[in-house]
């Protein structure tokens, strides 16, 4: 199975996505295809026996453009919309104050004036019209095809009206023209051109702000610098990205950016990794840790062996997890898409049956052509066809931004649902490597003194526990007689003194110091005891501690609603030590994996939504089973976790903002399908004139008007997704 995302042009509304999405999935070959009307883009599962020229051909089969497959340095093209809606906003000025002016009792343009010159009015307003009719050519070409491809849109809709009010006024021009003076005020020719132009300009704000929507992506792309510096023979020479190959060595100097992801062979430096992390301080990085392309070199030259390039980087995984997951379906979506495939139908039925209604009743046929353009216009589902994919998108931008990887929309709405969140311990409440928690000092050193002893002494162990001790080194001391004694400790000396590091089982007989290996011990430390000449001088408690930020976000979850379990392999002992300090509810300890999936099974089967955080590799079975697994990833090997989230940046709260978005986004989507049913629930009935007798009704002008406010609306309540927590009182 492969799978690619190609860019879709020309869609305008749900319908044309949903028409795109169906067409692709009924073609022979095309496992799943999903059509995302704000990126305008096709996220296809295909199989391999099919080309990539062959879904194109479906695409433009559909009846829209086929725009290549996507491409992540997203070339901008020069769009001149916005200098045509100024000179026709400017035209528009004009053609009302033909069309219009003596209504407002201003002074009449002396040889267009309507009742002294008819032919010289009708003939400029027909002319004026034909820049619009030019400018929305592409509107009604879509509406045609739509119409004959039996998947009518938002673009039928407007063609419908455009045409019949076209059409209409043209007519009576002609006879104007013959003639039949009094027809002269039965020309809709300013309503053609203000429905173009509201539109149009509907569109134009419409495509901004879905633009804005596409930032994170752009943020991403853009991090990566054009060049990089290669080590050969003759010294330093400047390169291109595209001439990196895999195993080049690379120099990165202070102030430059690391070319692509790789290993440093030689040097040390800080490097800000905050464009994927989200943290804002840089990160120490030497010999034989790895380093991710957009990461700025601070204060050292580093050279690193190039590893993963072009499509395999980690930006490229970063950018295609986050594309795949905007276009990826989210369950409510399907509420908007079935509303929309029905919906056009019926609005040009409704259309219709009006239209027919008020010529029985004996109407004029100006009033019921206005009536049934009306509803056509009016009922344009725009609002309805951005409600979800647009809320969608900055959602899963802004987590990006901040860290989060979301690989599917779906993750989103079972986010605001979970009521049960599952923690691995080792390497996910704890950081997994044993750090020095505390030190008991009866030597006449001072705490850095002795840790500096200690470190020297650990240097040369293999042991983990030696790992805990490398930082605290502040000078070189001479060790002397050093050796390794299993299961038990460390002899060295120093300066002739005597040291023994290691387990009780290094002293003699009792000791003076058992309150404190009882404290030790209670806070599931592992002692280590260090002897001076057979003398104990200190106390010290090595232990996996807790993330900084454990404690915090244990009692945030717990605000939320939200049951806490641990369950973990390790010993009873340790994970109620654990447990207790972050005042889980439930501490479940060695459990094997198959355990681990078994228990998460059982919650999901007595309906209980269940998140399972995880390290992402030994917890991969347990992680798949829960509704969401949450992952935390060294920013490498990110395609290849098996969470359906991701967390970048490896701090633990990052799920509460990940649960906290998740519920954001669902009451932001239910918003705007209300405000989106709702107001066309109530402009359809004023447009077929239920309400004229009360005073309330409107015209294909003001139609098209309003349906470009719902659409903002719609447009703007989802932007306020990227205001953190401000839509929480809505």
């Amino acid at each position: 199975m492969q799978k690619v995302i190609l860019k879709v042009e020309g869609m305008s509304c749900s319908a044309c996505s949903n028409h795109v999405e169906k067409y692709l999935n009924k073609q022979k070959g095309v496992i799943d295809a999903a059509v995302n009307l704000v990126m305008g883009q096709a996220l296809i599962h295909y199989e391999d026996d099919l080309t990539i020229d062959d879904l194109g051909r479906f695409i433009e089969e559909s009846g829209y453009k086929y725009g290549g497959i996507y491409d992540e340095t997203l070339e901008n093209k020069k769009d001149y919309t916005k200098s045509y809606l100024i000179i026709l906003g400017l035209l528009m000025v004009l053609i009302m104050y033909i069309s219009m002016g003596h209504m407002l009792h201003l002074p009449s343009i002396p040889f267009l004036d309507m009742m002294m010159h008819p032919v010289n009015y009708a003939i400029t307003l027909g002319l004026l019209t034909i820049p619009y009719l030019i400018f929305g050519f592409d509107i009604i070409i879509k509406g045609i095809k739509n119409l004959i491809h039996k998947a009518p849109n938002m673009d039928t809709l407007v063609t419908l009206g455009v045409l019949v009010s076209f059409i209409y006024s043209f007519t009576n021009l002609i006879l104007i023209i013959l003639g039949h003076t009094n027809l002269v005020e039965n020309l809709y020719f300013e309503s053609v051109c203000m429905i173009i132009l509201f539109i149009k300009l509907g569109r134009f704000i419409d495509k901004n702000s879905r633009e804005k929507t596409k930032e994170a992506v752009q943020e991403l792309v853009k991090v990566t610098p054009e060049s990089a510096l290669i080590k050969t023979k003759n010294g330093p020479k400047e390169v291109t990205i595209d001439e990196v190959k895999v195993r080049d060595i690379l120099i990165v100097k202070p102030g430059m950016k690391v070319a692509v992801d790789g290993t440093i062979i030689k040097g040390e430096a800080h490097f800000d990794e905050s464009f994927i992390t989200g943290e804002s301080l840089p990160s120490k990085k030497s010999k034989g840790e790895k380093i991710v392309a957009g990461s700025i070199n601070y204060d050292g030259i580093v050279e690193y062996q190039a590893e993963k390039i072009g499509p395999h980087s980690t930006i490229s995984e970063m950018v295609h997890l986050v594309l795949e997951a905007a276009n990826s379906k989210m369950p409510i979506s399907r509420v908007a898409d079935k509303v929309s495939s029905y919906f056009v139908p019926i609005i040009i039925l409704i259309a219709l049956v009006s239209f027919i209604i008020y010529l029985i009743l004996g109407f004029p046929f100006n009033t019921a052509l206005i009536h049934l353009v009306t509803i056509l216009v009016v009922a344009c589902p725009c609002a309805l066809g951005l409600a979800t994919p647009l809320a969608i998108v900055i959602a899963i931008g802004e987590e990006a931004k901040r860290g989060i990887l979301i690989k599917t929309s779906e993750t989103l709405e079972i986010a605001s649902h979970i009521d049960t969140i599952i923690f691995d311990k080792t390497g996910t409440l704890t950081y997994g490597t044993l750090e020095l928690s505390e030190v008991f000092n009866h030597s006449a050193y001072t705490k850095a003194e002795l840790l500096n002893i200690v470190a020297n002494i650990e240097e040369a162990s293999s042991h983990p526990i030696a790992r805990a001790f490398e930082k605290y080194k502040t000078s070189d001391l001479k060790i002397t007689n050093y050796e390794e004694m299993p299961g038990i400790g460390i002899k060295a000396s120093i300066n002739k003194r005597n040291y023994l590091l290691g387990n009780r089982k290094i002293i003699p007989g009792a000791n003076d110091f058992e309150n404190e290996e009882k404290s030790l011990t209670e806070k599931g430390n592992s002692i280590i005891y260090v002897l001076e000449n057979n003398k104990i001088i200190s106390l010290m408690g090595v232990k996996d501690i807790l993330k900084k930020d454990a404690i915090k976000t244990i009692k945030k979850l717990k605000e939320m609603g939200l049951k806490t379990i641990m369950l973990t392999g390790d010993n009873k002992n340790t994970a109620h030590n654990v447990g207790k300090e972050l005042d889980i509810d439930e501490i479940i300890a060695e459990a094997i994996p198959k355990d681990k999936t078994k228990y998460i099974k059982d919650l999901k089967e007595t309906d209980h939504k269940v998140i399972m955080v995880g390290d992402g590799i030994n917890d991969a079975p347990s992680l798949t089973s829960a509704d969401i697994g949450i992952s935390f990833s060294n920013s490498t090997n990110i395609a290849t976790n098996s969470a359906s989230v991701i967390i970048t940046n490896e701090r633990l709260e990052s799920i509460v903002s990940f649960l906290d978005m998740g519920k954001r986004t669902i009451r932001n989507i239910k918003q705007n399908l209300f405000w989106a049913f709702f107001y066309n629930t109530l402009m359809i009935p004023i447009a077929i004139g239920i309400f004229e007798k009360w005073g309330l009704k409107t015209n294909p002008m003001f139609a098209s008007g309003a349906m470009m406010l719902s659409s903002l609306c719609v447009v703007f309540n989802a932007l306020r997704l990227k205001k953190g927590n401000d839509d929480k009182n809505v």
